[in-house]
């Protein structure tokens, strides 16, 4: 089956008592509209940010409720397609991002986005990469906002999930209570102005459910890499999180000895850095599918 969810049903944060907008089954296809991540406050370069409501920040579409997924399972969550707007918004300021001590105010600007590129100015026109920047579920306790990266997912910021990826998540509670939003036109390594090219858009996803298939924090899987990802408020905690996660990968499905795996990694892995700004830093390690391959790795 096939449904669309209206970016009217939306979420500030990711938790068990957000009640399901959508039931849907393994198998089934959602086409999930979103808003961008300002909440589509910012529509021209006469709107500021001083004057937003910074209460209504990255809204997620959602949940949805998958059935028959279970605490203890992995969620994959098949990325078909994303669509974005014709426009976009980039900001930064005072106190944002990496350059943030530099500024004495904040900046916002509204961009067009014409024939698959963002029209910087006259002389740059920059190729979209559309990707999702919040993409989750419900947490086993409390709330999470929809700002902060986790094991759930979150605002993780990782420009590797995009079309035709496959996102795997752990589940922490009956249905998952997937959702998701801030979508990006393109965005780089880092987020280091806090903001990617901020659009609305919409995503469709196609969910199944891996049983007895355990993940500690969220991976992703591209046409060429499998990432891990993980979050912490220190950055070098993040990469060891996310390495020793890939490393329990081969753990669980090789003999591979410890020493072997170690130097496997140094040799072609790769340790990547997918946020620094939001109230956790994000890292990845990533391997190419053909490393995995031929140990027999496979999802």
């Amino acid at each position: 089956m096939s449904y669309r969810v209206s970016h009217e049903h939306y979420i500030f944060s990711f938790s068990r008592d957000n009640k399901p907008v959508l039931f849907v089954k393994e198998g089934d296809e959602v086409e999930l509209e979103t808003s961008d991540c300002f909440f589509n406050q910012i529509k021209t370069n006469d709107d500021r940010l001083e004057a937003m409501d910074w209460d209504k920040i990255n809204p997620a579409t959602g949940p949805i409720y998958v059935e028959g997924a279970q605490e203890g399972d992995v969620l994959e969550v098949e990325i078909k397609k994303i669509e974005i707007a014709d426009r976009g918004v980039i900001a930064t300021g005072k106190d944002l991002g990496v350059l943030g001590d530099l500024m004495e105010g904040l900046y916002s600007r509204v961009v067009d986005i014409k024939e698959g590129k963002v029209v910087l100015a006259s002389n740059i026109s920059i190729p979209v990469n559309p990707m999702i920047g919040v993409i989750g579920v419900a947490p086993k306790e409390g709330s999470v906002n929809c700002g902060t990266p986790g094991p759930h997912g979150g605002n993780m910021d990782t420009r590797l999930i995009g079309g035709g990826a496959k996102l795997y998540l752990p589940v922490f509670v009956e249905g998952a209570l997937f959702a998701l939003g801030d979508l990006h036109a393109v965005m780089g390594d880092g987020e280091v102005g806090v903001s990617g090219v901020e659009v609305a858009g919409s995503v469709t996803v196609k969910f199944r459910i891996l049983k007895g298939w355990k993940l500690n924090n969220p991976l992703v899987r591209t046409k060429d890499v499998t990432a891990t990802i993980a979050s912490h408020e220190s950055l070098d905690t993040a990469v060891s999180m996310a390495v020793h996660d890939m490393a329990d990968i081969f753990k669980r499905f090789t003999t591979l000895p410890i020493e072997e795996i170690s130097t496997l990694f140094s040799i072609t892995g790769n340790v990547e850095v997918s946020q620094v700004v939001d109230p956790l830093k994000t890292a990845r390690f990533s391997l190419p599918n053909w490393v995995l391959e031929a140990y027999g790795i496979s999802f």
